[in-house]
């Protein structure tokens, strides 16, 4: 659903809006990069199909197919994130722990909703941190969790030092909540209306246990089962060692994800989580087979959507004004009368 936030004027034109775009993009990964010790590595556009490697998100997306000619017709697919294929560069190019990789990351999901804040491309920093199996723990999920929230918070303050016309949100602390406690908490709101309250409440939250079942009902969203660990429990009664960060965005008056990260699975929590969604076909799987053979490291790791940072910094309406793409020509319509400058 298209949101048109009264009296919608952009803060900044169309080219002063893409030299803004370059200075955070700059400032946030070298940012990043620093805190976390961070290495950039080339990352695929495509992988091969069946081998386990690409993200299927929530279990239904469809990933874009196609034939190679000079491959014998072999299948390769778009990336639709990184998760898995980090973990294994992390093993193939020797990293230990401590050390970790990321990516500018170009996807496409064409079963996205198309809205304000999402769209077909998806663009977005994919790092991943090698870890021991000591850190699989919320105490170090917490702390990566407050690097990556100031880094957040760093950009805005840089940005809006570049642009007066910019005040900085963002409340110096980032707020961890379960998601158990929310869904207990609000037991009468969906998912999406209790992440609205509680962004509101806080301005800025990192949303923990995302995935697995809550009291025994649905989950607060879905995860796939090979990459986050959803099931394990950090503290008695309280399952899942990752989690998304979210803000308030005042403009759409929504909650906005910036971040899905998490302490990725290991094969004990892997083998569970297969069992639990049904999907033990997978275990034949390249990236699976490498991962239950011990061949992975373990690691912590994440995305973070660089339209979506850029859209909240900038206090935009529309991610079609930071990115170029296709839009329904009913939206591209509505938001031309609302002056909602699309590239």
């Amino acid at each position: 659903m298209l949101i048109i936030p009264p009296g919608y004027q952009p803060l900044m034109d169309a080219r002063h809006t893409e030299r803004a775009i370059q200075k955070i993009k700059d400032a946030f990964q070298t940012s990043l990069a620093y805190e976390l010790n961070l290495v950039r590595v080339t990352a695929p556009l495509f992988v091969r199909s069946n081998t386990g490697i690409n993200d299927d998100l929530n279990g239904v997306e469809r990933p874009v197919q196609f034939r190679i000619g000079a491959m014998q017709d072999e299948s390769a697919e778009i990336v639709q994130s990184l998760a898995k294929w980090k973990r294994l560069t992390l093993a193939d190019l020797g990293f230990e722990p401590g050390e970790g990789i990321y990516a500018d990351m170009n996807a496409i999901r064409p079963d996205d909703s198309i809205d304000n804040i999402h769209s077909l491309y998806v663009d977005q920093w994919d790092w991943e941190l090698a870890i021991t199996e000591n850190d699989r723990t919320r105490e170090v999920l917490d702390r990566t969790v407050r690097t990556v929230y100031d880094v957040i918070r760093r950009t805005e303050r840089y940005i809006c030092h570049e642009y007066d016309l910019l005040e900085p949100v963002l409340p110096p602390e980032i707020t961890f909540v379960h998601a158990l406690d929310l869904a207990r908490r609000y037991p009468e709101l969906s998912p999406k209306e209790r992440e609205y309250r509680v962004c509101r409440e806080y301005g800025a939250v990192f949303l923990v246990g995302i995935g697995g079942s809550l009291d025994g009902g649905p989950p607060h969203d879905g995860r796939a089962p090979d990459y986050d660990d959803w099931s394990t429990e950090a503290s008695p009664g309280y399952p899942g060692l990752n989690g998304d960060i979210l803000v308030y965005d005042a403009v759409l008056d929504i909650p906005l994800e910036l971040s899905s990260m998490g302490i990725r699975v290991d094969p004990t929590a892997l083998e569970r989580q297969l069992t639990l969604t049904g999907a033990e076909y997978r275990r034949d799987l390249y990236f699976h087979r490498r991962l239950l053979a011990g061949e992975l490291p373990q690691s912590i790791g994440g995305g973070i959507g660089q339209s979506r940072l850029c859209l909240f910094y900038l206090r935009k309406a529309h991610i079609g004004e930071i990115q170029a793409g296709l839009w329904p020509r009913e939206m591209e319509e509505a938001c031309r009368a609302a002056g909602i400058p699309l590239l």
